[in-house]
């Protein structure tokens, strides 16, 4: 099983630091400085969207030069290879995987990036001449040792660092309660077919 972040909702409230450390520290290493994760904000609250990094990967599946990867425990995008066909953003269940660019102007400063669309419009649909978009994903900051940022930074520790043994004692955790609500470890639907003659 590969390793991911998941945000607690009742937890989160919604202040975006986490998406701020997570460009911090990306664009720090020269890769591209929108975040991996947006938050998303509801009726019933607000929640950072993370790539949950699928064993079976939908995004690699579909990508059509291989520039996402199962690594050593988690799903890998490599930007250098990546050409923007945008079929990994459409395959994620998540919506965890977001096109982001930057224009060649921005890059060698002869002037200010000046949006030509609407912010309404989805990321998925926007093209613009001199723009390179590629896929940006949770990488959980395999570059970094101290692990993803927006763990570290967010100041509620609404998001949880999951891998097989933590899913484990959650599930076991889950399991005894469940067994101590029904009473004696027996399902309620078992004791009553015990009492009939």
């Amino acid at each position: 099983m590969n390793r991911f972040v998941i945000a607690e909702p009742n937890l989160c409230i919604g202040c975006n630091t986490c998406m701020a450390a997570c460009t911090a520290v990306h664009k720090a290493e020269g890769l591209q400085s929108h975040p991996r994760l947006s938050v998303t904000r509801t009726k019933g609250g607000t929640a950072p969207i993370l790539c949950r990094h699928c064993e079976d990967s939908p995004c690699s599946r579909v990508c059509p030069v291989n520039a996402i990867t199962h690594g050593a425990d988690a799903i890998v995008l490599d930007e250098k290879s990546c050409i923007g066909c945008k079929m990994c953003a459409l395959a994620c269940p998540f919506g965890a995987i977001t096109p982001s660019g930057t224009s060649t102007a921005g890059v060698a400063g002869i002037k200010s990036y000046t949006p030509t669309q609407s912010a309404t419009i989805s990321p998925l649909l926007v093209w613009e001449i001199g723009v390179r978009s590629v896929a940006v994903k949770c990488d959980l900051c395999d570059f970094s040792p101290e692990g993803p940022a927006c763990i570290k930074a967010c100041p509620t520790k609404a998001l949880i660092s999951f891998d097989q043994g933590v899913l484990q004692r959650a599930n076991a955790v889950k399991r005894n309660k469940e067994v101590a609500r029904q009473g004696f470890g027996m399902p309620q639907i078992a004791i009553e077919e015990q009492e009939q003659p």
